[in-house]
């Protein structure tokens, strides 16, 4: 994802594949080498058969599972804090291709949030 373009059309399959799974999407952050995703269980299938179907579509990624509030909000902070660590922007608020807009600065990014029930 090293274009701007290339970062819009994942986070448009983000949208989609999460409309057609049925799955909550917590957070996010795209950038150029790797992309983070915090999402709940779906409706249909697994997380893998979510995480398949969009790299069949647009990238590559590494699962991980998170099964507390503490470990989410420590992977939220961690995904929003990687645009900064790479040296891409000086600050979370600047990058785009996140969901910290939602967590910290109340403004909706490209892809929606869920608020978890």
């Amino acid at each position: 994802m090293k274009t701007a373009r290339a970062r819009d059309v994942l986070v448009k399959e983000l949208g989609r594949v999460r409309d057609e799974m049925g799955f909550h999407l917590l957070g996010y952050v795209v950038i150029p080498e790797h992309v983070h995703l915090l999402m709940s269980e779906p409706k249909q299938g697994t997380p893998s058969t979510v995480l398949q179907k969009l790299k069949l579509r647009v990238a590559r990624f590494y699962d991980f599972n998170v099964y507390s509030k503490g470990k989410k909000m420590e992977k939220l902070n961690y995904m929003h804090a990687n645009p900064v660590i790479r040296g891409l922007v000086k600050h979370p608020r600047d990058w785009a291709w996140s969901s910290w807009g939602f967590y910290w600065g109340g403004v909706a990014g490209p892809v929606a949030i869920d608020v978890e029930e």
